[in-house]
């Protein structure tokens, strides 16, 4: 019998673990990292912890004084789609599950973020090198950046995979001469 809710340790398991472990490394970051945006070598210049506070979204994408609220409520948004897309999941369906509950996680972890202080999401893995970095990120982005992927990878395989069975299942034209029939 299938479950409604489709591997539910999987799920709320890595979700919970990301968020805590977010959370965790961003109460890390602000108490040992003041002051903000200075940077500290890990190992050398190619890997830094520098505290950023981003009131935007990815790549400091801000949207004005409301950056806060628009970023919440599409947040809420993403985070009620991704359900859907977990309630539709088969039962053992491990990959599926996994990225779901990596971007979930991640959203929720920056989501919280974003309602706990008006300074903005805590940032603070710094790579790059010399004046060349990345955006500085946090677990919350990684995970949402690598459950988004094998979601995508997911999400193609199975598209792929029903417009092969819908090709078997297609029924074929055959003409001989004026003649057509239809099989299948």
């Amino acid at each position: 019998m299938e479950r409604s809710n489709p591997n539910p340790r999987l799920f709320f398991g890595v979700a919970a673990s990301v968020v805590l472990v977010d959370a965790f490394t961003k109460i890390m970051a602000v108490d040992r990292l003041m002051p903000s945006r200075l940077p500290r070598e890990v190992l050398g210049e190619s890997l830094r912890l520098t505290l950023v506070f981003n009131p935007g979204a990815a790549f400091g994408l801000h949207l004005g004084p409301y950056s806060r609220w628009i970023f919440t409520a599409l947040t809420v948004g993403a985070l009620v789609l991704l359900w859907e897309l977990y309630r539709t999941t088969r039962a053992g369906d491990f990959v599926r599950t996994l990225a779901l509950s990596l971007v979930c996680g991640g959203a929720l972890g920056n989501l919280l973020d974003r309602l706990k202080s008006g300074r903005g999401v805590v940032d603070f893995i710094d790579v790059g090198v010399g004046s060349m970095r990345w955006p500085t990120f946090n677990v919350a982005d990684m995970a949402v950046s690598c459950g988004a992927v094998l979601l995508a990878i997911v999400l193609w395989k199975e598209d792929a995979a029903a417009q092969a069975a819908a090709k078997v299942s297609a029924p074929t034209v055959v003409t001989s001469g004026s003649d057509a029939a239809v099989q299948g």
